[in-house]
């Protein structure tokens, strides 16, 4: 696992995010913003009617009844939380606990679910200590909701054998993230890929299909999303030079001879799955003094606050991203956006990417447990979960099918100039390129774990799971 110092993760291809189907666009087409429905809502104001696009979930009623675990006449116990505590990067993905403590205000500002006020048992699994977190989870919540933990694999066999269903804020591990009673709201299966960054690079820069390659790490997490990415290179058109350009994960003393095996071997589009720090950073100042201009491709982790600090001398004005979620930069055009960014700042918490796809998931479980009216148990909410086939969090990101976990077949991509982010693909900001080829199925050796017929890990599968009933 390595993590860098602004608290993003890169687990294999984790993409932050971020990073997804529902989309019926044809390969060249554009999804934009869906119309606003109803009256808006001022996130500062509480109350709001909306979450962007979204009717809210949240709001007054007369549900009682202790139905299952943390249900009682007058309150909704879920469980949330981060890895904000881990001594080696202070913080760690603290901006999904913000996110959902912020929701969680939010919804009960409007009267909570259903009448049923929210409340959160915060969590912090320090990235060791989720077995003991979830331990304490499945003595006491209805549900997990939003949360977010590095090392979530070696808490998943807990989680299962106590029937605690979760809609997480993301899931790292194999048998997490197909794991059974489990939803996000923008999956990122093993078996399916969004490739969508490679499409749209393909299209941009001619030079990627036989002059890019891929830049390798010692890290097997890294290795293991590098590995799935040249596979779908491969299926997308894109041969890669291999010009062997690896580095080591605690740093190298000099990069300028990885910079001029790069020159010498010919690259001139670069991917790289590997998260930013100030090895990488050296790296591309190397390319840069070596009088290279390739462009480079890389994941959402690399849409960071720390990357644009970093790039006053312009070494990185080449960065362009894939995304399946919309950037910061498009808050003015993308009312879900603003109002997450306001809900969060209100707070003073911590804005970033997972802070949005934390808010998302926390919104796609209040809407389906608001459904589920009085009668509110974790059999009714899986039920609820299970039929949504198009998610966007109110406008948050690309349509997804959480019910199906399958993620989007739609993409943006933005470029960084300075320290500043900006959208480059589709040209009208807001919109997603999307198409059934951005999705790809992945090499079965590359899952980490056996699936049964319902794509569902068998790991730690049991008899008396939770499953979605018609």
């Amino acid at each position: 696992m390595k993590v860098d110092k602004t608290g993003r993760l890169a687990a294999g291809a984790l993409a932050l995010a971020l990073f997804s189907t529902a989309c019926a666009a044809e390969r060249s087409g554009t999804v934009g913003l869906p119309d606003q429905q109803g009256g808006g809502g001022n996130a500062a104001a509480g109350g709001s009617r909306t979450f962007g696009t979204l009717p809210s979930p949240c709001g007054k009623g007369d549900a009682k009844g202790a139905t299952d675990q943390g249900i009682t006449d007058k309150e909704i116990t879920i469980g949330f939380g981060d890895d904000r505590g881990f001594p080696q990067a202070p913080g760690l993905s603290k901006e999904m606990g913000d996110a959902v403590k912020a929701m969680i205000d939010w919804c009960n500002e409007q009267g909570g679910i259903n009448g049923r006020k929210i409340k959160g048992n915060q969590y912090d699994a320090a990235m060791t200590q989720s077995v003991k977190v979830m331990q304490q989870s499945c003595k006491q919540d209805f549900m997990m909701v939003g949360q977010g933990f590095a090392m979530d694999e070696a808490a998943e066999q807990y989680r299962v054998g106590c029937r605690l269903p979760t809609v997480a804020g993301f899931a790292i591990g194999p048998n997490v993230t197909m794991g059974p009673m489990k939803y996000e709201a923008l999956p990122y299966p093993v078996d399916l890929l969004n490739i969508g960054g490679i499409k749209i690079g393909k299209d941009r820069f001619p030079a990627f299909k036989d002059k890019g390659d891929l830049l390798l790490s010692t890290s097997p997490a890294v290795t293991t999303g590098t590995n799935k990415i040249a596979a779908a290179m491969k299926k997308s058109g894109v041969e890669p030079l291999n010009c062997g350009v690896r580095l080591n994960d605690k740093g190298e003393s000099n990069y300028m001879p990885f910079a001029q095996k790069i020159k010498e071997c010919g690259a001139e589009v670069l991917w790289t799955s590997d998260s930013p720090d100030p090895g990488q950073f050296s790296l591309l100042e190397s390319i840069e003094r070596a009088g290279l201009k390739p462009n480079y491709l890389f994941e959402a982790t690399w849409y960071s606050s720390a990357v644009s600090g970093w790039n006053k001398a312009g070494a990185g004005d080449n960065i362009h991203i894939g995304m399946m979620f919309q950037p910061f930069e498009n808050a003015a055009k993308v009312p879900a956006v603003k109002q997450y960014m306001d809900l969060v700042n209100a707070q003073k918490g911590k804005v970033a990417l997972l802070g949005m796809q934390a808010t998302s998931s926390f919104l796609l479980w209040a809407q389906s447990a608001q459904k589920c009216g009085s009668d509110l148990t974790r059999q009714c909410v899986i039920n609820e979960l299970s039929k949504v086939h198009e998610w966007t969090g109110g406008g948050l990101h690309a349509p997804s099918d959480p019910g199906n976990n399958k993620p989007a077949s739609c993409a943006l991509m933005v470029k960084l100039n300075g320290s500043k982010y900006e959208q480059v693909h589709p040209k009208n900001a807001g919109e997603f390129e999307c198409g059934a080829d951005f999705v790809i199925e992945t090499d079965p050796k590359t899952w980490g774990t056996k699936l049964n017929g319902d794509r569902i890990a068998t790991t730690f599968l049991t008899d008396d799971i939770i499953k979605p009933q018609s």
